[in-house]
């Protein structure tokens, strides 16, 4: 029964490590994914990027596949001045196969303070970036004046979306 024990107990660790050992190889996906940004290496951005991802920007018209996304970013990347996004609060959690992980983080940017989160899948042994949403914050006693700036583009937008439902 001790040996049982002794033996429960060592998988336990083992596990609980080999999931910290995963969050760690994340982090270190998104902090190279921004780091290729802010260095504008677009190819070593783009590789961490699973074949059918899809990134969500700030913008509400913003919602590209990564063909889409490679098209939208490649003339920053190209005059060296793409973005400088540094993480300074993230969670990181996996699903109980291993294979799908998700995540939330707060960034320094020059937008201010920004939040990111996504999903990445593992595909051929490696985590790529599946999913991912850009934010900006807005502190709660600033949300009516928020509100008021983006009102108007906001109300043109969702006309054009709501018809697009009803066609």
């Amino acid at each position: 029964m001790n040996r049982l024990l002794t033996l429960a107990f060592i998988l336990f660790f083992t596990s609980l490590q080999a999931q910290e050992d995963q969050k760690k190889a994340i982090e270190n996906i998104l902090d190279s994914w921004h780091k290729a940004a802010a260095n504008a290496d677009f190819n070593a951005y783009f590789e961490l990027m699973s074949e059918g991802s899809v990134f969500v920007g700030t913008d509400a018209a913003e919602h590209w596949n990564k063909q889409e996304f490679m098209s939208f970013s490649k003339p920053y990347f190209d005059q060296g001045k793409a973005w400088d996004f540094k993480a300074v609060e993230r969670y990181v959690f996996i699903d109980k196969t291993g294979e799908i992980a998700w995540f939330d983080e707060l960034l320094d940017t020059w937008m201010q303070l920004c939040r990111g989160s996504g999903v990445l899948v593992r595909e051929g042994g490696e985590w790529k970036i599946a999913h991912y949403v850009l934010s900006m914050t807005v502190p709660n006693e600033n949300v009516e004046g928020a509100v008021a700036l983006k009102k108007e583009r906001d109300s043109v937008l969702l006309k054009s979306l709501l018809s697009k439902r009803t066609h």
